[in-house]
């Protein structure tokens, strides 16, 4: 079974790329070599985008080999295949790395447990329901990358299938 999804990395120091090229392709299994280009909302870092085709739980293999790496912002997707939901993660310096499991119709779905635990945590004033809602939506992760999905818009895109 082949998973597809997308790879972007809104932002990176210069001397990062190379190793995020050999990270990704540590998970992917061929070579990576990304088509990097200046990033105009953070002056002296690159953005890059690739799009890949490999197994499922790409996605997460990749978020996990570049979560610990403090200077980048970057998003992973997995679109769904038959039995696994579709998935996206998101990675911030401030934020750290947020999951969203993706419906069909593109909407993040959140898991009963979840919401359970947000209700009681705000019924005992440990938070509010709508900063709880708002985490398990990836609104702070949002709110942080629009800036940077913008200034990628047009990018070229590139396509990456792994042996699977």
């Amino acid at each position: 079974m082949t998973a597809r999804g997308v790879f972007y990395v809104h932002s990176a120091p210069p001397a990062l790329s190379p190793h995020i090229e050999w990270a990704a392709a540590g998970v992917v299994g061929v070579p990576v070599s990304l088509e990097w280009a200046d990033q105009p909302a953070a002056p002296g870092t690159l953005r890059a985008e690739l799009h890949w085709e490999g197994r499922p739980g790409t996605a997460a293999g990749i978020t996990s080999a570049l979560r610990n790496w403090k200077l980048l912002r970057f998003e992973v997707t997995e679109d769904p295949t038959p039995g696994c939901d579709g998935v996206r993660y998101s990675f911030t310096p401030s934020l750290g790395v947020f999951t969203g499991v993706i419906g069909a119709n593109g909407d993040i779905m959140i898991p009963e447990d979840r919401l359970r635990a947000v209700m009681a945590n705000a019924a005992v004033g440990k938070t509010t329901l709508e900063h709880e809602l708002d985490r398990l939506l990836g609104t702070p992760w949002d709110n942080e990358l629009e800036p940077f999905r913008r200034a990628g818009d047009g990018a070229p895109v590139r396509w990456l299938h792994a042996a699977v």
